[in-house]
């Protein structure tokens, strides 16, 4: 943790909503002045598009059907350590792009699917922003989780998880309910043993909870509307968060836990605004005191 130049990192698996969550961050930002270097996790896999495809297919041909982008034998673990603790301790250090499609890839000239060059951070951000897979993850080789000095986590339910992968990689990416099926069985022993434990180093989880029946993901017919759902938030430490004025300032919120505030699925975006600008306010100042620009 560094007060001269914080991080704030968001982890959650494919299809949690995290991206959602990035947006209210970046308004955050826009608001607020704030120039962060932002980090997309995609970009410390191992392996580019078809590298990772080829790597698959000879992982199920030696009878391995759970090779996934959840593990640590295909994610950069060690190298995304050392960014938080390099930018920490110097405000500085490496990063790339993942290009997922053609209007990413077009203004570098290079196919989707791959990465752009190893390039430094931009010189004097404010903070570091992670958005991605695995921005709190501990291994026995890699501490990702101990250098942020925001930890969110984004974990819809389940069969919720799986609702919005489905729709978002069958309208976006063209993948068959089959496709889609197979990769969440694959990753499945990964998403327990490396996206599941980021949950207990949080500092903040968000947990949208559908009211409507998801009980079989797979023929969903269309994505529960936040109307339709709470949103548990649940504080690793709720020491200087105020309750009351979040119950005041949410309408039908309410407290379920000590530790636990619950809002309606609709108010997801005010919550997060509520509850972080004052984080992000802390940073700026103690990082200005750090700096001596007071």
């Amino acid at each position: 943790m560094s007060e001269r130049h914080p991080i704030i990192a968001i982890t959650g698996s494919s299809g949690a909503g995290t991206t959602s969550v990035t947006r209210t961050f970046e308004n955050i930002f826009r608001r607020e002045q704030v120039d962060a270097a932002i980090i997309e996790g995609d970009s410390f896999h191992r392996f580019d598009r078809q590298e990772m495809k080829r790597r698959q297919a000879g992982a199920e041909r030696a009878g391995d059907r759970h090779f996934s982008h959840f593990g640590p034998e295909n994610n950069l673990f060690a190298e995304l350590a050392q960014l938080f603790r390099s930018y920490g301790e110097t405000g500085q250090g490496m990063r790339r792009k993942y290009l997922h499609d053609d209007e990413e890839a077009a203004p570098y000239g290079l196919p989707p699917g791959t990465f752009t060059p190893w390039e430094p951070l931009p010189e004097r951000t404010d903070l570091l922003f992670y958005e991605g897979l695995h921005g709190a993850v501990v291994t026995p080789e890699a501490n990702v989780a101990k250098y942020p000095d925001l930890l969110i986590g984004v974990v819809p339910v389940i069969n919720l998880e799986w609702i919005q992968k489905l729709w978002r990689d069958k309208a976006k990416r063209g993948y068959s309910t089959e496709a889609v099926t197979d990769t969440i069985l694959r990753r499945m022993p990964d998403y327990v043993n490396y996206i599941c434990p980021q949950f207990t180093h949080t500092h903040v989880n968000f947990q949208r909870v559908p009211c409507v029946d998801t009980s079989n993901p797979f023929i969903a017919r269309e994505i529960p509307a936040p109307d339709e759902s709470f949103v548990v938030i649940r504080f690793a430490n709720p020491k200087g968060i105020d309750f009351p004025y979040l119950l005041n300032m949410i309408h039908d919120s309410f407290m379920s836990r000590a530790n636990t505030v619950v809002v309606p699925g609709g108010k997801m975006e005010l919550a997060m605004q509520l509850i972080f600008t004052p984080f992000v306010w802390r940073m700026m100042e103690r990082r200005k005191r750090a700096l001596g620009t007071a």
